[in-house]
This record gives structure tokens, C-alpha cells and sequence, in this order.
């Protein structure tokens, strides 16, 4: 089985998301900037499992540093998973890739960002505790 992560930014109220992107994007304050630079370093070399929507969002300079790979909600997380021996695979999305992945995930790199707005999807505790 791989080591299976997870990483992901956060706004002070959990925030994840909003009407299909992050609260933030497009912020260029010093923190989000370094928010998106550090996600391409930690996840490059890695494996990178998303929805079709995440995987797209992925821009084409990083595309050819990471194996990116389109996961769907009829796929078995752990024939998925199966399929990166000794890799580190890094589950991307958000709550609904999380509902099914959590229990596999290993480790969480959680960065909180100075962001207080609106969202429409927000993080989970109960995903750092599934298994």
C-alpha cells in the first residue's frame, strides 16, 4: 500500500471552497502565493489523485513533475490505491473525495490561511479521525 497524504489549504473557519474553487483564488497576498507555490514543491515527484475538476485545475507547468490521475466516485478507494505500490500519493479534492479516502490517509498538511469570507464547503474534523 502506498503512504497516503493528504494537503490542503484552509481559511480561519475551515472554509474549502466556494461555487467550485477555493475562497481565495487568485489572492496574490505574499501568504496564498506561498500557499500554491508550496502544494506544486511538496506534491512534486509524487502521485496526485483527484476529481476530474482538481486534476483539471492543475496548471500545465506542473503537469509533467507529478503523476496526476482523474479518480471517480464509482472507483474502489482501495483498488485505487492498490495501484501505487511504495509511492506517496497524495489524495486531492475536497469533501467528497475526502468522505471516501480519509480512512486512508496517513498524514494531513493542513496550512491555514488568513481568509474569513464566504464558502460553501468547508473542512471536516471527523476526516483526521476516520479508520
Amino acid at each position: 500500500m502506498p503512504d497516503v497524504r493528504s494537503i490542503c489549504a484552509i481559511g480561519l473557519s475551515g472554509q474549502l471552497g466556494l461555487h467550485g474553487h477555493l475562497p481565495w483564488e487568485g489572492d496574490q497576498r505574499p501568504e496564498f502565493v506561498a500557499d500554491v507555490a508550496r502544494f506544486f514543491d511538496i506534491t512534486r515527484g509524487h502521485v496526485l489523485i483527484a476529481g476530474p475538476k482538481t486534476i483539471g485545475a492543475i496548471p500545465d507547468f506542473a503537469r509533467g513533475d507529478r503523476t496526476l490521475v482523474v479518480i471517480r466516485s464509482h472507483e474502489d478507494p482501495e483498488e485505487v490505491l492498490s495501484r501505487f505500490p511504495d509511492r506517496v500519493v497524495y489524495v486531492g479534492g475536497g469533501p467528497p473525495v475526502w468522505d471516501v479516502y480519509a480512512r486512508h490517509i496517513r498524514h494531513w498538511d493542513i496550512n491555514r490561511l488568513p481568509y474569513d469570507g464566504p464558502a460553501d464547503r468547508w473542512f471536516d474534523p471527523k476526516w483526521l479521525v476516520a479508520g
